[in-house]
């Protein structure tokens, strides 16, 4: 029996082939990740602009109340104003301090809502990178098995250049040098 000579860029195919099999799947493994991390911030930057939303109703709630006692103390008798011009006084001061408050939270909300954006905007840019890799990778590891099963070069030379695409765009999910 005399063995078929294996022809040495068979052994090249098989390890380029793992090499874009393990990069697959980190690659799926890095995207998920990234896009769970990518739901979970928009989440809670939604809760963020929601309670900044509360905030906003509350203090416009009181802007209200105290425009409301602005304009009574304005209109009330000089007698009753004497009376009661105190209280009313001391409540539009309450009233305007509540509202200074909600202001400067909804300022510190405001902050951390675009935080979480920002941190899914992120996630968003790595899942994209991760996924085209995986697209390329597979479209590689296809084109390598139909050459090694065909024993046609040119083919594995076609997945070897989807693969180079594939670890371009794998190393762009961890580093986004381009976006």
């Amino acid at each position: 029996m005399s063995e078929e000579k294996k022809e040495k860029w068979l052994n090249y195919l098989a390890l380029t082939t793992i090499i874009f099999a393990v990069c697959a799947t980190l690659s799926t493994f890095k995207g998920g990740g990234q896009s769970t991390r990518s739901v979970l911030s928009q989440s809670q930057a939604s809760n963020q602009w929601a309670y900044y939303q509360a905030k906003s109703i509350k203090g416009y709630l009181y802007e209200l109340q105290q425009e409301k006692f602005e304009l009574e103390l304005k209109a009330a008798d000089p007698r009753v104003k004497k009376m009661i011009g105190d209280e009313y006084q001391k409540k539009i001061e309450g009233y305007a301090k509540k509202i200074k408050k909600y202001d400067e939270e909804k300022i510190k909300i405001e902050q951390e809502a675009r935080a979480q954006e920002k941190i899914r905007d992120d996630a968003q840019l790595h899942s994209k990178a991760f996924g085209m890799a995986v697209i390329f990778l597979q479209i590689a590891i296809l084109l390598s098995s139909i050459a090694a099963l065909l024993k046609k070069k040119p083919v594995w030379v076609a997945g070897l250049t989807a693969g180079l695409v594939g670890l371009v765009f794998f190393a762009n999910g961890f580093l986004l040098f381009w976006k």
